[in-house]
């Protein structure tokens, strides 16, 4: 296999600035369409980078849909905002729920090929109006149940990823509640999250009227929501205009696809984002131990479980030490999903992965407000689509 690692940060090699950023808040949002959130979050992003649409060379739009929305070609809706983003190339891309990242990575190859100096990202979904099942339209990210009816979706599927879990591992049930209790209190701090509620642990454990069993062993506490959204970026290799703040460059980046159907691939194992995060730890030559905060893919919290181990925090099979020893809180030694993640913040699918570098890039810089991890120097990211088939990992990092 080829070696795809790239060093971003080295003599000759244009830095990669996030100048600037966008975001709307999460949650259903029934008062903005598609084309209002897009607009939102591209004028954001040029004022916070301190530019004009005429300093843009190229859009890229990331959008799930599989008929969330009957518009299926939004591509140029971002040229509604501003007139003179008009002629200016713009691309949608689609990844599945790594959708956003997939557009983070698409205008990273742009600006590392020269074709282009500023490249503006958009990543957006609208899913609480749509006309057909959610349920329905997530599972065309799956090799075997793609078409079908679904009451429960993607949760039936982190389900039987989870009694996998549990049958090699043993149960980490009591693990979980303690995943979603941390995101949901670190979701109050922050003013986009779609569920700014402190449920607490013992809510979050109890199975209930108020927390039914979605797909068991899942609580609807174990589950990130149907959420409206959208995050917008600009990533330049132009000279950083606003020196009110430190400034974010991307320091590594890798991504990684694993087979599509899971017959071919071990459940817990997460072998793709294995590729992907080592990828991208390499490209910034850093170790986990290096970094000041997470923000990973959390659309359940099996997830974010098998994640601590995909990152290195733990050993194969011992996930739980990380939440259990408290490594993973805001005052632990590897702050992860201090927005609250997917499971606090939403998971509005192609807007997801510009999220999750928008967040860090406000931690690095400082501006994260009630989130803020003091000192933050060096963030991971990590967002995947599928049942960990398309892997995405970057890492930022501040430069005073």
């Amino acid at each position: 296999m080829r070696d795809w690692t790239l060093p971003l940060v080295e003599p000759g090699r244009p830095e990669i600035t996030l100048a600037g950023w966008g975001h709307s808040r999460f949650g259903k949002l029934t008062d903005q369409s598609l084309e209002q959130l897009i607009i939102s979050v591209t004028r954001q992003a040029l004022e916070s980078a301190q530019i004009t649409a005429q300093d843009v060379d190229e859009i890229v739009l990331g959008h799930y849909n599989a008929g969330l929305v009957p518009l299926a070609f939004p591509s140029s809706l971002v040229l509604q905002a501003d007139d003179d983003l008009r002629f200016v190339p713009a691309t949608r891309v689609e990844n599945a729920c790594a959708t956003g990242s997939a557009a983070v990575h698409q205008a990273v190859r742009s600006l590392l090929a020269g074709t282009a100096r500023t490249v503006l990202v958009v990543g957006v979904e609208k899913m609480t109006d749509a006309p057909a099942s959610v349920g329905r339209a997530l599972l065309g990210a799956d090799y075997d149940l793609a078409g079908q009816e679904s009451g429960v979706g993607f949760a039936g599927l982190f389900a039987e990823i989870a009694k996998a879990y549990f049958e090699r591992y043993g149960d980490v049930s009591d693990a979980m509640a303690k995943i979603a209790a941390k995101n949901h209190r670190n979701g109050m701090d922050n003013p986009y999250a779609h569920l700014r509620r402190d449920l607490g642990y013992e809510f979050c454990a109890t199975v209930s009227a108020d927390n039914p069993l979605v797909a068991a062993p899942l609580r609807r506490t174990d589950c990130s929501p149907v959420s409206d959204g959208a995050a917008a970026l600009v990533l330049t290799t132009a000279t950083a205009v606003d020196a009110a703040r430190p400034r974010v460059r991307l320091r590594g980046i890798g991504q990684a696809n694993d087979f599509l159907p899971t017959s071919r691939r071990d459940p817990v194992a997460f072998a793709g984002a294995r590729a992907a995060w080592s990828r991208a730890l390499s490209s910034a030559g850093v170790g986990v131990d290096d970094l000041d905060l997470v923000e990973l893919h959390d659309c359940f919290t099996i997830a974010e479980l098998l994640l601590y181990e995909v990152i290195g925090l733990t050993e194969q099979g011992k996930g739980a030490q990380a939440i259990e020893e408290g490594w993973v809180y805001r005052d632990g030694k590897l702050p992860v999903n201090p927005s609250g993640g997917l499971k606090a913040k939403g998971h509005p699918i192609g807007a997801t992965g510009v999220s999750q570098h928008v967040l860090a890039a406000m931690q690095l810089s400082g501006t994260a407000g009630d989130m803020q991890i003091p000192g933050a120097g060096l963030a991971g990211v990590f967002n995947m689509g599928g049942v960990g088939v398309a892997n995405y990992a970057s890492v930022l990092e501040r430069v005073d």
